[in-house]
């Protein structure tokens, strides 16, 4: 018995010092990633704050306060302007738009356009890609068009877009993000020629970054989800084939936003052989 005491002990011991050092590890990270300095907690929180569940509760959350009191305020605004809002917000959803853009925080999609909660169906990630094999943009393609039933999808790039630059930058920025931006890389091999004819630095950027959402749009255009809808859509007589699909820019400088003038018909012609996955006898369904 003595022996077993001395184990059950020993485990105890263990489990306790197991316990110490993740919530050490917990607070080091908190400070790592992100805060200034660690956060000062009084004692009597650090030892007597409970949950509902008895569990002992520390918050490193200390300066987020601006969010909650920011939430409040477009209550009340929505609510000022129409009673009925959230009512509405909350059994209805089906948006004109599926946005793909950059995760950049100075281009958010409904404020830079102008629209409501409910419009826009948005995806995001670094530059504004739609990579093949990201699951997370094929399943919101898929599920915005194929259910949602979405006629129109926005590929928005902007100036001063940090991963358009990363991408042009002889630096190993390391995995994954260095995978990620290899797919830029292969943008500017493609039109190389035209780039590196571009003397200016920040016009050869601005220039990167056009080229970039319309290398975006053909791969929309190269998807078997969009593909199929537009040809279901041409088939049933619509005036043209849906969705439809938008090469959109957004100058952080000026606010504004720009439509790319691009022939996409010429664009697929030369690609249609390769990337055309449903043949449709007597019919070119333009772009």
């Amino acid at each position: 018995k003595i022996i077993e005491t001395m184990k059950f002990l020993s485990a105890s011991i263990a489990l306790l010092a197991c316990a110490t050092s993740v919530e050490a590890f917990n607070a080091n990270k908190a400070f790592r990633f992100g805060a200034k300095a660690m956060p000062e907690v009084s004692s009597e929180s650090a030892t007597s704050a409970l949950s509902a569940g008895g569990a002992e509760k520390k918050s490193y959350d200390l300066d987020i306060t601006e969010i909650f009191d920011g939430n409040k305020k477009f209550i009340e605004t929505k609510k000022a302007q129409d009673a009925a809002y959230f009512d509405t917000l909350g059994t209805v959803h089906s948006p004109k738009y599926l946005y793909i853009g950059c995760v950049d925080a100075r281009a958010p999609p409904n404020m830079i356009m102008g629209t409501e909660a409910g419009t826009m169906l948005t995806v995001r990630n670094i530059a504004n890609m739609v990579v093949n094999n990201d699951l997370a943009v094929m399943s919101a393609i898929q599920f915005g068009i194929n259910v949602l039933k979405i006629p129109h999808v926005i590929v928005c790039g902007h100036y001063e877009c940090g991963g358009v630059r990363a991408s042009v930058a002889n630096v190993d920025h390391a995995p994954p993000l260095s995978i990620w931006l290899r797919n830029i890389r292969d943008v500017y091999r493609l039109h190389a020629r035209e780039l590196d004819a571009i003397k200016d630095p920040e016009d050869r950027h601005r220039r990167l970054v056009d080229l970039n959402v319309i290398e975006q749009c053909v791969n929309l255009y190269k998807t078997g989800v969009i593909q199929a809808k537009r040809i279901e859509s041409y088939q049933e007589g619509a005036p043209a084939a849906i969705p439809r699909v938008h090469p959109i820019v957004f100058d952080p400088k000026t606010g504004a936003i720009r439509k790319l003038q691009v022939d996409f018909d010429k664009y697929m012609s030369e690609l249609d052989a390769i990337y055309d996955l449903y043949e449709l006898e007597n019919a070119k369904i333009p772009a």
